[in-house]
């Protein structure tokens, strides 16, 4: 058996990357469970397996008592004493014993106990090694899909990577390497589960502390990240020493720091934004390249209104409103984007007018309508108007034009309180 021990020892040592000592004592155990289905006059028994020759001992735990009640526990004293000359009542004395040949029952059981325990050891071995490995970046290989989960094999062990911690733009392959981010791990009765993820802000977080040395050793800190996974990224970025450049260090020589995450992230777009401490600064750096024409905050809704030109509206939303949501998500403000009022087209200065008259009660769409094609484009420009004139408005008669001049007076004095003289 000391040849088929050491054959044991050193393939699962190699394979499985188990402890020898570990495994020693799995079959330790495995062979005293299989002992006690040959060794009739003892229950409590025990096999020491010697770490350098592995042969294997057996032996029986008795109890020494006057009167033996029970067979299995318990031995006289004179019996005892021929084993240990100065056994008392109440010790306890070790007896080696010898097991005989296993039967086909008692090695099938020895064989299932030491599996058992070896699984049992791995789980734990694995568990040990990635119970502190969260929020790190770990590589695997895609070993099988499970409905929209990927299922990614560690160096020693197996992780999923489910469908929601998964970029909607990625695709993989049986075979493909990729790294990942370690978001959790759980020990479970069926071995610790190791949960991946791809799409969560954190992993562009690592990338960026395994890829930037001033971010790993301190010097520059990342303050804030909004992220859409697959599409753009947000980081913000600050440097406690002025000497050096925040942003710089990030994008690194001709760029190729930041390139190597973005080809790390299959393209997805990456902007480094500098941090300030001013909320109206900091919107403006995060809405880069958009120019600005004004910023202005409200502390109570903290909310940033932003005016932009209309030339560079389009840039300042972004596609699908992407920029602004991604700004509004890093600074954790509520950001505002209008067109400045001097850009809107006369087209829209129209609608504009129609809209508010039509909102006024007594007037509707189609009298509003009517009145701003005929150049009555405020209440205060109705107002100001003599009867003949309203009633100078296609389709207006006297009793439609008394009827909108009593309609802007009452609305006026909800919108101003008074009425225009």
């Amino acid at each position: 058996m000391n040849n088929e021990m050491l054959a044991m020892l050193e393939y699962l040592q190699r394979e499985r990357g188990l402890d020898r000592e570990t495994i020693i004592r799995a079959v330790e155990d495995a062979l005293a469970a299989a002992a006690r289905k040959t060794v009739r006059d003892a229950t409590d028994l025990r096999v020491e397996i010697d770490r350098k020759t592995l042969e294997s001992k057996t032996f029986a735990k008795y109890r020494v008592v006057e009167a033996v009640r029970s067979p299995g526990e318990e031995m006289l004293q004179s019996d005892a004493r021929r084993i240990k000359a100065d056994a008392r009542i109440g010790d306890t004395i070790e007896v080696e014993k010898s097991p005989g040949t296993l039967g086909r029952i008692a090695a099938q059981t020895a064989k299932q106990a030491i599996m058992q325990r070896i699984r049992q050891a791995e789980r734990e071995r694995m568990f040990e090694e990635y119970k502190n490995s969260t929020s790190d970046i770990v590589s695997g290989t895609v070993r099988r899909f499970e409905r929209s989960d990927v299922v990614v094999e560690l160096e020693r062990a197996e992780a999923t990577m489910p469908g929601s911690e998964r970029p909607v733009t990625e695709q993989y392959q049986v075979g493909d390497r990729i790294r990942a981010l370690v978001l959790k791990v759980d020990n479970t009765s069926g071995g610790p589960m190791i949960v991946l993820s791809r799409s969560h802000p954190d992993f562009v977080r690592r990338l960026f502390a395994l890829e930037v040395s001033e971010i790993a050793d301190g010097t520059v800190e990342i303050r804030g990240i909004a992220r859409e996974p697959g599409f753009r990224t947000k980081l913000a970025v600050a440097s406690r020493d002025e000497k050096v450049d925040p942003v710089g260090a990030c994008v690194g020589m001709r760029g190729m720091r930041v390139k190597n995450i973005v080809r790390e992230l299959s393209g997805e777009k990456i902007d480094i934004v500098r941090w300030h401490e001013d909320i109206k600064q900091y919107v403006a750096n995060a809405l880069q390249p958009a120019r600005l024409t004004r910023v202005t905050a409200d502390e109570t809704t903290r909310t940033v209104n932003v005016v932009v030109a209309a030339d560079q509206l389009s840039l300042a939303i972004g596609k699908k409103g992407q920029n602004a949501r991604l700004t509004s998500k890093l600074t954790g403000w509520r950001v505002d984007i209008e067109r400045e009022a001097a850009d809107v087209s006369f087209e829209e200065k129209v609608a504009k007018a129609i809209a508010e008259l039509a909102a006024v009660e007594g007037i509707g769409p189609e009298k509003a309508e009517a009145l701003v094609q005929a150049g009555f484009l405020t209440l205060e420009g109705i107002l100001a108007a003599d009867i003949a004139d309203l009633e100078a408005v296609e389709g207006f008669d006297a009793a439609a034009a008394a009827s909108v001049h009593r309609a802007a007076e009452a609305g006026y004095e909800r919108k101003h309180g008074v009425i225009e003289p």
